[in-house]
């Protein structure tokens, strides 16, 4: 088992609220997650009991969610914290939610039209390539605040929404500095799709916050839900094109076709000796975040790499439900603009030099590294880089993928 403590110190913030939890003999006795209150103060909340059923059962999905947290996540005080805060405000977002849906039944004939979907592995240049095509002027796409309120409260409107946002976003750098190395959460930045999904109570957000086992995402369901959350916001809003992101869309790519038919699926590409670890590295710490119990030992970290084999041969096979583009992340890094310039042409869409000077510009103000290095091994998470290159030689050779020293 890796021993996650040798990587991490927890600040002496959340060592001692989590000892208020050992004080009170269990955490859960400080910060309980009981559904049926949670539903009642969301309900109290908001002054509104219809949670919607656009997306099936979502109470017996949180029933079973909360059931598996329970059992196999062991939580600190910390956790349990940002848990139900979470929970609490998928629900009040579910109210409001439905309650525009119902007032305003044209949002459900809003068409999500061609949108620009990034599925690629994590840790290969997904969320610095969704930041750069979120500037074009063109597009769009879900920024942090709104996708964790599609509507917001009433007493959340105008900037309070961002700042209150905060609390989710650079928390979790709060919590365990380390984090801000491996990705940045801000409120005004575009963020990836299982944060808009976790209302659904069906997506892969908790199995990724919380060793969970017991509970099974349900995809269908998570996807009736953003499709129904990125109506609303585009709903009277300017007509642009959506950019959308997260890997977990690797794992789904025919309901993602079923869902926007007319998608355009880009997937990253980077050399799985630095993705593999870096992805293993980054579910380790985000659980590491809520948990002093983190046991990986039940995997070998090469899951990301299944998957890209599986779609070089469905693609060489000619088997894939939609169009896919490829861009490598050493070309992102080499030429951005040029990167994303060769992107727009696959794409059909214009480049202009004014979207360039903003890509320059932008990455002027962020630079790489900004918040430090994260710096990893195979080896540091018990995987060994000659049986990564084997493994994945077909991935790397069919799609010309350069090996980083």
């Amino acid at each position: 088992m890796i021993d996650l403590s040798q990587h991490f110190t927890r600040p002496d913030w959340v060592r001692r609220t989590n000892a208020m939890g050992d004080s009170v003999l269990g955490a859960r006795r400080l910060v309980p997650l009981d559904v049926d209150a949670l539903v009642a103060q969301a309900q109290d909340a908001t002054g509104l009991d219809d949670f919607g059923d656009l997306d099936g059962d979502w109470c017996t999905r949180l029933h079973g969610l909360v059931a598996a947290i329970e059992e196999t996540a062991r939580l600190h005080t910390v956790g349990r914290l940002m848990t139900r805060q979470e929970l609490l405000r998928c629900l009040i977002s579910r109210l409001l939610l439905t309650k525009r849906l119902r007032e305003r039944p044209v949002i459900a004939e809003e068409r999500i039209e061609a949108p620009i979907v990034i599925a690629g592995p994590a840790r290969s240049g997904t969320s610095i390539l969704h930041e750069l095509l979120w500037l074009d002027p063109e597009a769009r796409s879900p920024l942090a605040y709104e996708s964790l309120y599609p509507v917001p409260p009433e007493a959340l409107r105008g900037d309070r929404h961002r700042e209150v946002a905060e609390c989710e976003q650079e928390l979790w750098s709060d919590v365990q500095p380390e984090f801000a190395t491996i990705h940045e959460l801000a409120a005004h930045l575009p963020m990836e799709c299982i944060a808009l999904r976790q209302p659904s109570f069906a997506g892969f957000h908790w199995s990724m916050v919380a060793e969970i086992p017991g509970f099974a995402p349900d995809f269908p369901a998570a996807m009736a839900y953003h499709r129904a959350a990125l109506q609303s916001l585009q709903h009277g809003a300017p007509q642009k094109t959506w950019v959308l992101k997260t890997p977990v869309y690797l794992m789904m790519l025919d309901l993602l076709f079923a869902t926007y038919p007319d998608a355009a699926v880009v997937v990253t590409h980077r050399d799985p000796v630095k993705t593999l670890p870096s992805g293993f590295s980054t579910l380790a710490t985000v659980r590491w975040l809520r948990s002093d119990h983190v046991q990986l030992e039940g995997t070998d970290g090469t899951g990301a790499g299944l998957l890209l084999l599986g779609l070089l041969q469905r693609e060489q096979a000619g088997e894939l439900p939609g169009p896919v583009h490829h861009i490598r992340f050493a070309d992102l890094m080499s030429e951005p603009a040029g990167a994303i310039e060769e992107l727009y042409d696959q794409l059909g869409r214009p480049f202009t030099p004014a979207y360039a000077d903003r890509i320059r510009d932008y990455l002027a103000n962020k630079p790489k590294g900004k918040f430090g290095a994260h710096r990893y091994t195979p080896e540091d998470w018990d995987m060994e880089t000659t049986r990564i290159r084997e493994l994945m030689k077909p991935y790397m050779d069919y799609y010309e993928v350069p090996e980083e020293r």
